[in-house]
């Protein structure tokens, strides 16, 4: 009997340092790569993330994986600082897990996703997404 995805859930974000919206609008202006894994009606719906890289969860490993021949030039090295953004905090926390499972010890995602940046009131960008595929 599977233990279901809360439990998946969970031991996922045991592993993770998990940054609330301002903290990951710090970590940015510090040099962190936001990922933002929403599909494209989740973006039209609320709005894009300023700084973002949109990446398909589809291939996120495969795009930011250092050592991947379709890696995006961002992907500089297992060290680099990376926060997966979602709607609203749940497949990011998976995404963040398998990044980290990849050797990305400094991935983690954002609590409460682009909702939760939204109730604090932080800004959105006027600018088209920058969409890597």
């Amino acid at each position: 009997m599977s233990p279901g995805v809360d439990a998946l859930l969970e031991q996922a974000r045991a592993g993770l340092r998990r940054l609330s919206p301002q903290q990951t609008v710090e970590a940015v202006r510090a040099g962190a790569l936001l990922v933002d894994t929403r599909t494209g009606w989740q973006r039209r719906e609320q709005g894009e993330l300023p700084g973002a890289i949109v990446i398909d969860r589809t291939v996120l490993e495969w795009r930011l994986d250092p050592a991947s021949e379709w890696r995006i030039p961002e992907a500089t090295g297992y060290d680099r600082e990376i926060v997966v953004a979602c709607r609203h905090g749940f497949s990011s926390s998976l995404a963040a897990a398998s990044l980290q499972a990849l050797g990305l010890r400094n991935a983690t995602d954002m609590t409460g996703g682009v909702q939760a940046w939204l109730e604090a009131g932080l800004p959105l960008s006027d600018q088209p997404a920058d969409v890597r595929r």
